[in-house]
């Protein structure tokens, strides 16, 4: 878990941040680059083709078991989407960056169904813990090299030899797929014996063979896995559940895509970017995983996710705080971006683990996605209009607007409690 999650966490950075430093030094404006963000709304999707990927398995990579075909494949593609952004220029226009930061994010995304499903299936739930542990270990060391080693790289010898290297650095997760083990899980046929897939078949005795298995399949792969969480939840709770889900993260993927165009309107270089306030801050995110492990494991996951939001307030207002200061230092910039990202350590552990306490065993690739994608979605869909906000009301306001955004989980999060929603998944997360 630690490799696959570096595999997991290398492509994150360079379609999003690092790719909008790179913009932003280009000239690009930045109402742009905030709907560039958009392209990443594939890993928001991802619920929409996770049913493939957790039925079907791939001829030729998939001798390797359907988890690690798909991991592998997804892999593969990575790699070659960031060779083609490599040699792309903005200067050029940026629709060719798009259309390959799309594809990149297509891959990611793909990877990251196959590979939560690969690791909720090769571990009991007792130690889901210590894989999501370690699978944040690896992520953030990605991270880092995605973001810190990226920019280095390119202000030291151009962006194209820096997205080659992080492409080369996608062979981690090739490597560890052909290692690992597939997990014996259930076959998927066991599921289309279920009632529902069975009285649907049972209504349309009179369609054709095909349509009647492509039917089956959807129901099998897509409507079990909702009715399945709404049943074990009731309506109510599942529904607040998932609107939850979907604003935890609202402050944290708003202000996501001009975090760097902030640092390069200041005048800050991409060595200072890189050596001061990335690879510090991204080494402070690791500090965040282990306490966000011990803190879970102390005070559960409802604490644990309070904490986590009010981290993450603080933190935006911290921004908005050297926002104000007309030639911040490199001194604040870093403590204020260790800050952030010991919060969003803190925060991402906690709702990941609740997440895992919600899906079923029975639907794991499906129900996962699905919840992982909820909970990016709203806050995507804001975030490609950042670029927009900061040139109407500026860094400082745009900042306190982002931290406002954690109101709403807050408030919802009290309501679950009110509920008797963190009573089940707390003893189990």
């Amino acid at each position: 878990m630690l490799f696959l999650g570096f595999s997991a966490g290398l492509p994150f950075y360079l379609v999003y941040q690092t790719l909008s430093a790179w913009l932003r030094q280009a000239g690009i404006a930045r109402s742009l680059i905030g709907m560039l963000a958009w392209v990443s709304l594939f890993y928001t999707l991802k619920f929409l083709w996770a049913p493939v990927v957790d039925r079907v398995t791939l001829p030729v990579v998939g001798a390797l078991g359907r988890r690690r075909g798909w991991m592998l494949l997804a892999q593969l593609g990575i790699a070659l989407g960031l060779v083609n952004l490599g040699v792309s220029e903005p200067a050029a226009g940026v629709r060719t960056i798009a259309l390959w930061a799309a594809f990149t994010a297509l891959c990611a995304a793909t990877q990251d169904i196959a590979l939560d499903a690969w690791r909720i299936e090769s571990a009991p739930v007792g130690l889901q813990g210590a894989m999501l542990g370690a699978y944040q270990i690896g992520y953030r060391v990605a991270l880092i090299c995605g973001s810190a080693g990226a920019l280095a790289i390119a202000g030291h010898a151009g962006w194209r030899t820096s997205y080659h290297t992080m492409a080369a650095l996608a062979a981690v997760g090739v490597i560890t797929t052909l290692l690992v083990p597939e997990p014996a899980a259930a076959a998927p046929q066991a599921v289309a014996r279920e009632a529902r897939v069975i009285e649907w078949l049972e209504g349309r005795a009179h369609w054709p063979p095909a349509l009647r298995g492509a039917g089956a399949t959807f129901i099998g792969a897509v409507i079990c896995p909702l009715t399945d969480f709404f049943a074990r939840y009731g309506a109510a709770l599942a529904v607040l559940t998932l609107a939850f889900v979907g604003v935890y993260r609202l402050t944290e993927f708003t202000m996501g895509s001009m975090v760097n165009p902030f640092y390069i309107d200041r005048g800050f270089t991409l060595q200072q970017i890189a050596a001061v306030v990335k690879l510090y801050g991204l080494a402070m995110s690791l500090i965040g995983v282990f306490l966000a492990g011990i803190l879970i494991a102390r005070w559960g996951v409802l604490r644990s996710l309070v904490i986590g939001s009010l981290m993450i307030m603080g933190s935006n207002l911290g921004f908005a705080a050297i926002a104000s200061v007309g030639a911040p230092t490199l001194l604040e910039l870093g403590v204020v971006n260790g800050v952030d990202n010991l919060a969003l350590a803190m925060h991402g552990t906690a709702l990941l683990t609740f997440l895992s306490g919600l899906t079923s065993a029975r639907y794991t690739a499906t129900q996962y996605a699905l919840f992982s994608s909820i909970y990016a979605l709203p806050g995507k869909l804001l975030e490609g209009t950042s670029g927009m906000v900061v040139d109407h009301v500026g860094y400082v306001t745009f900042f306190v607007y982002t931290a406002s955004l954690a109101l709403p989980g807050l408030i919802l999060l009290y309501v679950l409690m009110r509920r008797g929603a963190f009573t089940a998944s707390s003893s189990t997360a």
